[in-house]
C-alpha cells in the first residue's frame, strides 16, 4: 500500500473520506485500493491469510485498518493516509474516523484535505454524526465534496430511496453553506458502481465513485505558490551569517530580492546553500541556508517572501478552532500561538459559531465556552504581530497550534485576513530606508515597555481627544515615553494641504500611520485620536503600523450620534444640518464601525474618567516589558 505523496510539483489531490461508523468508508477504500491495482504486492493474500489464522470473515476495511486495535473493535481509529491510482492520475485518501470519540482524528484529516466523499448509508440516512461530519467539513472550508451513498444493495437499488436521501442531503447541506453536491449511489461490499457503472442501478446515468474521483480540482503546486520561507535559526560561520530555515512554498533563486516579515527587511539573495554544496535554486520542502548580500536583522520566527506577494502580518488572528484542552475555552483566557517557528503570547478575544460534539447536534450555538473536542470561529489578539497567511491560499501557512500550561491543548486554521502587498513604492529608485542601531529591543529594554500605536476612532464628539489626553497624562504619570497625534492638530500642520474628500481622507491616514509608526519605532506609545471613518483606511493604518514590528490597538470610542449631537463641542453637526458643512462624518458622510476593534470604549456610559481605566487596564499589560513575551 502506498502512503507518501507525489512530489510538490505535481501534487496529489488530498481527499477525506468522511461519514458516520459502519457506514461503509473503510469497506470503500479496500474495494478502491484492490480494484484499481493500488495495493502493494502480496497485501491482499496477508490479510486474507490473517483473517482465516484469527477465524473471522474477510472485510474490504482490513485493507486499511493499519492497528491491531481497530480489527478488533471494527472501528477506524487513526486517519489513514493511502495512494489511490485512478485513470487521470493519483489522489491522495485519507480514511477518517466516524466514531465520535475520534472525532479530533476526523477534523486532523479533514484539515490538510483539498476534497472530501461524505459516507453515508442507504438503509440508514442522516444520521446525527453524517450530520457533524457535513458540518465540520463545511467549517474547515471544504467545497469539492461529494456524497457517496452506499448499501444501496440493503435497499433493493431503489431509485425512490436514493432520490430520498439525495434530497434530505441537498436540504441540509444548503443550511450549513454546501450548495452543488454531487450524489453518488454506491454498493462497496458488491463492487456496485465503485469503479465501473453497475449493471444493477440502470436509473442512474452520473459517474463511478473512480471516475467521480478524477473530477476534484488539484491544488496548485507548490513550488507555484507564493513564496514562503520560514526561518529556523541564524549562525555565524567567520564573517558570514547564514539564514537557515525551510521552503514552504514557492520557488526561491540567487539574487532575488526578498522581505523578511513581521520586519519589513528587504535583502539580496547571494549564496542558496545545503551541505555540501551550493544551489543556484531551492523549492518548496528543501531546507537550506542562505547569506544576504547586506546584514539585515533577521532572527527565529521571520518569514520571508517575494516582496510582491507578501503574506499576510497582523497581531489578530481569525480562524476555526478544534479544541482540545482539558477545560473549556472562554473569552479573556491566555494562550501561546505556535505557527511555523513563531511563538507569540495570545488571549482568547471571541467565540463563535460553537459546533458541541457532546450534544444533540441540530447546528451551532453563537457564543459561550468551548468544550474539550468542539469546534468554534475564534478571534485571538496578539501580544506581537504574527506572520501567516489563509488557509485556503497556502496551507502551511495557515495552520497554527494553541498551547496552554506547556501542553498542546488546540490546533486550527487561518480562514480571515487582508493580504496587504507592499506599501506604496516611492518615486525615486534612489531612496533607501535608514535603520538606526538601536533596535526596539533595546528602546523597551530601557523605557521598560514596547513602543507601539493606540488608535482611537469614533464619530466627532465621541470623546477621542478627551481620552487620549488623559490617557496620555496617565502614561506619563508611569513613567512611558508617549505621544499624541490629534487630527485637528495635524490638520494644522502636516495635512493642512488637504480636505475632506474620500482621496484626501485616505492620505489623511496615511501619513498620520507612518508618523506613528516612525514614533513607535523609537518606542513612544502613540495615541492618535482621529475619526478615521472607513474600516479599509483603519486596516491600512494597521498594516504600516505594524510593519515596524510593533503593537497595533484599534479602540473605538463609541457613543450614539444623538449624543455627539447634543455634546458637539465645536458646533459641527449645527452647521452640517445647516449645510454649511459638506461631506460631515455621520451626516452626510458614513461612519463604517469597527468590526472587531481590540477594545470599546462606551462614552455615552461611562465618565472620561472610568472610560480611560478601562483603557489602561487593557493597554498596560500588553506594551510593559515582560519576559518570554
Amino acid at each position: 500500500m502506498q502512503s507518501t505523496e507525489t512530489s510538490s510539483t505535481a501534487p496529489a489531490v488530498r481527499i477525506v473520506i468522511a461519514g458516520s461508523v459502519d457506514h461503509g468508508k473503510s469497506t470503500l477504500v479496500g474495494r478502491l485500493l484492490h480494484e484499481t491495482g493500488s495495493l502493494a504486492d502480496g497485501k491482499m493474500a496477508a490479510v486474507r491469510e490473517a483473517c482465516l489464522r484469527r477465524g473471522v470473515e474477510f472485510e474490504w476495511a482490513f485493507l486499511t485498518d493499519a492497528l491491531q486495535a481497530e480489527r478488533d473493535q471494527n472501528v477506524t481509529i487513526d486517519a489513514a493516509q493511502i495512494g489511490l491510482r485512478t485513470p487521470g492520475g493519483r489522489v491522495l485518501l485519507v480514511d477518517a474516523p466516524g466514531h465520535e470519540e475520534f472525532l479530533k482524528n476526523m477534523v486532523t484529516g479533514a484539515a490538510s484535505a483539498d476534497a472530501a466523499l461524505l459516507i453515508v448509508a442507504a438503509d440508514e440516512g442522516w444520521r446525527e454524526q453524517s450530520r457533524r461530519h457535513a458540518y465540520l467539513l463545511g467549517f474547515l472550508g471544504l467545497r469539492q465534496i461529494k456524497i457517496i451513498v452506499n448499501k444501496l444493495d440493503r435497499v433493493e437499488f431503489s431509485e425512490p430511496a436514493f432520490r430520498r436521501l439525495q434530497e434530505d442531503g441537498r436540504t441540509y447541506l444548503k443550511t450549513i453553506g454546501i450548495e452543488g453536491a454531487e450524489f453518488i449511489p454506491v454498493s462497496a461490499r458488491a463492487g456496485e458502481n465503485v469503479v465501473a457503472k453497475s449493471p444493477a442501478m440502470p436509473w442512474y446515468v452520473g459517474p463511478s465513485v473512480l471516475e467521480a474521483l478524477d473530477g476534484f480540482t488539484a491544488p496548485l503546486p507548490l513550488d507555484d505558490q507564493p513564496l514562503r520561507f520560514i526561518v529556523q535559526d541564524v549562525y555565524r560561520h567567520g564573517e558570514r551569517r547564514i539564514v537557515a530555515g525551510r521552503v514552504e512554498s514557492g520557488t526561491l533563486r540567487l539574487g532575488d530580492e526578498i522581505v523578511f516579515w513581521p520586519y519589513h527587511k528587504r535583502a539580496t539573495v547571494a549564496s542558496i546553500e545545503r551541505w555540501p554544496v551550493v544551489l543556484d535554486s531551492a523549492g518548496a520542502g528543501d531546507s537550506i541556508g542562505i547569506v544576504l548580500e547586506s546584514s539585515a536583522f533577521v532572527e527565529r520566527g521571520a518569514i520571508a517572501s517575494h516582496p510582491r506577494d507578501s503574506p499576510i502580518v497582523s497581531n489578530r488572528l481569525h480562524g476555526s478552532l478544534f479544541w482540545l484542552g482539558r477545560q473549556d475555552l472562554v473569552c479573556g483566557m491566555h494562550c501561546r500561538i505556535k505557527l511555523g517557528t513563531q511563538d507569540v503570547l495570545a488571549r482568547v478575544a471571541t467565540i463563535e459559531r460553537i459546533f458541541d460534539p457532546g450534544r444533540t447536534f441540530d447546528g451551532e450555538t453563537a457564543t459561550g465556552s468551548l468544550p474539550r473536542h468542539g469546534a468554534a470561529e475564534v478571534s485571538l489578539e496578539l501580544r506581537r504581530p504574527l506572520v501567516f497567511d489563509r488557509h485556503e491560499r497556502i496551507a502551511s501557512c495557515g495552520r497554527f497550534v494553541v498551547q496552554m500550561d506547556h501542553e498542546i491543548a488546540g490546533g486550527g486554521i487561518v480562514t480571515r485576513g487582508e493580504y496587504p502587498g507592499e506599501r506604496r513604492e516611492t518615486k525615486s529608485a534612489n531612496v533607501t530606508e535608514s535603520r538606526g542601531l538601536i533596535t526596539a529591543a533595546d528602546h523597551a529594554s530601557r523605557h521598560g515597555h514596547r513602543g507601539g500605536v493606540v488608535w482611537l476612532t469614533g464619530l466627532s464628539g465621541a470623546g477621542k481627544s478627551t481620552i487620549a489626553r488623559a490617557l496620555e497624562g496617565e502614561l506619563f504619570t508611569r513613567g512611558l515615553l508617549v505621544s499624541v497625534l490629534d487630527g485637528d492638530n495635524l490638520r494644522r500642520g502636516l495635512n493642512s494641504d488637504l480636505g475632506f474628500a474620500p482621496a484626501d481622507r485616505v492620505e489623511n491616514i496615511r501619513r498620520t500611520a507612518e508618523v506613528a509608526r516612525l514614533l513607535a519605532d523609537a518606542g513612544s506609545v502613540v495615541i492618535v485620536a482621529l475619526i478615521s471613518p472607513y474600516r479599509a483606511d483603519r486596516a491600512h493604518a494597521r498594516r504600516i503600523a505594524l510593519e515596524g514590528g510593533g503593537d497595533f490597538i484599534e479602540v473605538y470610542v463609541n457613543a450614539p450620534l444623538a449624543v455627539c449631537e447634543q455634546r458637539d463641542p465645536k458646533h459641527l453637526y449645527q452647521k452640517a444640518r445647516a449645510g454649511s458643512i459638506r461631506d460631515f462624518t455621520g451626516i452626510d458622510a458614513p461612519y463604517e464601525e469597527p468590526e472587531d476593534p481590540e477594545i470599546v470604549i462606551s462614552t455615552s456610559q461611562f465618565s472620561i474618567a472610568e472610560s480611560t481605566d478601562q483603557l489602561l487596564e487593557f493597554l498596560l499589560p500588553r506594551v510593559m516589558t515582560v519576559a518570554g513575551s
